[in-house]
């Protein structure tokens, strides 16, 4: 027998491979950070015992969620300014609310409340961009969790720069100090085609191939940023950025909500990561992005919660839900986006997205142990006829117990094992007080 260091056991063990290998009865091995086995657990409990058995009946194993774009700080400007369109949301509230209060300690404080939220939701990796990326590395690595951490770039001064050269400057420092790291990607990420001119957008794509690290930005969110990026440049975004030759499986896109068929066959070609965060741009009216078009044309969906500011929320098993039932009522179709496939581009899909398919992603030998242990028992959950439909349909973050990253175990029955919960809430409200005497005065 091989000691291992955690034996996780659970009803259903959903792989999320390349042949979506459903385990019934199943135990995933756990050693030196690695999965070593996953199998039947009479297989696996051939080969390896442990101190650490946990899991059981009524439980359902499955790979952590990604979250393929946040801006994780943001949490702390939840509900700051809401039922509003995006830029009004943004010129009038958010830049003003950032330019008075960012800071590496507001941004450090801040990752730490959204990492705990997204842990609990069985979210393992999130694909980030926003500024003082060494604030939001060292607190994600504190959680225990994995980051692509994308340095932010604008052409307009904020509070980390003033300049396009000292943006990249900054960003190449970030992206050099981070680089090898075990649970943080450091990645460049150039905020949108109308806050970044094509030379801006070039320089970050050659930064990118430099140190062969993701791209990510957001891209044709809105009718507005459409019409603007037109009349400046006389190509809509997605044709813009084909153009100027930024556009590869590096880059992550978010949102593209407004783009049309030849654009999906330019993103499909390119093999550019979307990330569809339906419940930010229902609130925002900005529009519902064509998945259903895009899944056909072969581009790799994936599921982002946008900040919190947005949303109101870090929840992926939500996004998941909304979209699945969302693009059935557009389409037409009840058959649209299924449980199953929601649930891959929630997991695999996702870490391909955004460069760490290799490690992360689904349950299979060698890969990372990045598990989640989800119970079945609740009423809403009961009783069970497809395992699938359960977690994109009825389940909530309520129902993660344990979360596994890297092969230690983070959270442990709903409770952190990392870090101070109240600690961390208390921090989050006198934030919360100092922002809204502020707004009031």
């Amino acid at each position: 027998m091989t000691k291992a260091d955690i034996i996780v056991k659970a009803d259903y063990v959903l792989t999320m491979d390349r042949d979506l290998t459903l385990i019934t009865d199943g135990a995933i091995a756990v050693k030196n950070k690695k999965i070593a086995l996953v199998g039947p657990a009479e297989e696996v409990a051939a080969k390896y015992e442990s101190d650490t058995v946990i899991g059981g009946p009524g439980k359902v194993a499955f790979p952590g969620l990604v979250n393929t774009h946040t801006h994780a700080a943001m949490v702390y400007f939840r509900g700051l300014a809401d039922d509003l369109p995006l830029k009004v949301w943004l010129e009038g509230h958010i830049w003003p609310a950032e330019e008075r209060w960012l800071s590496t300690e507001f941004v450090g404080d801040a990752v730490e409340l959204a990492c705990l939220e997204m842990l609990k939701a069985g979210i393992t990796v999130y694909n980030d961009m926003y500024f003082f990326g060494d604030a939001i590395a060292h607190a994600t690595k504190k959680a225990g969790m994995r980051a692509v951490v994308g340095a932010g770039i604008l052409d307009f001064p904020s509070k980390t720069a003033k300049t396009a050269d000292e943006y990249f400057a900054n960003a190449e420092k970030f992206i050099r100090d981070w680089a090898g790291d075990e649970l943080i990607v450091p990645a460049i990420a150039p905020h949108a085609p109308y806050t970044c001119s094509p030379d801006t957008m070039v320089r970050a794509r050659e930064l990118s191939g430099k140190y062969h690290i993701p791209m990510h930005l957001h891209l044709s969110e809105t009718e507005w940023e459409i019409s603007e990026v037109m009349s400046r440049y006389g190509k809509r975004p997605v044709a813009l950025l084909d153009s100027i030759g930024v556009l590869d499986e590096n880059v992550l896109a978010a949102h593209c909500v407004w783009v049309e068929d030849e654009e999906i066959d330019i993103l499909a070609g390119k093999k550019v990561g979307v990330s569809h965060c339906i419940e930010s741009n229902l609130k925002l009216a900005s529009g519902i992005a064509p998945v259903i078009k895009m899944l056909k044309a072969g581009v790799k969906v994936t599921f982002g919660t946008d900040g919190a500011a947005s949303n109101n929320d870090l929840d992926i098993l939500g996004e998941m839900s909304t979209a699945a039932r969302v693009h059935k009522a557009v389409s037409g179709d009840p058959t649209a986006l299924n449980a199953k496939q929601a649930l891959l581009m929630a997991t695999r899909w996702g870490a391909e997205a955004i460069g760490l398919g290799y490690i992360t992603g689904s349950l299979e030998e060698g890969k990372a142990a990045d598990i989640v242990l989800a119970g079945l028992e609740k009423p809403h959950l009961v009783p069970l006829y497809d395992i699938y439909s359960h977690i994109v349909y009825s389940m909530n973050a309520t129902d993660i117990r344990t979360v596994i990253v890297n092969g230690k175990i983070v959270l442990n029955e709903g409770r952190s094992t990392t870090a101070d919960e109240s600690e961390i809430l208390e921090k989050a409200r006198e934030w919360g007080k100092k922002i809204s005497s502020a707004n009031t005065h």
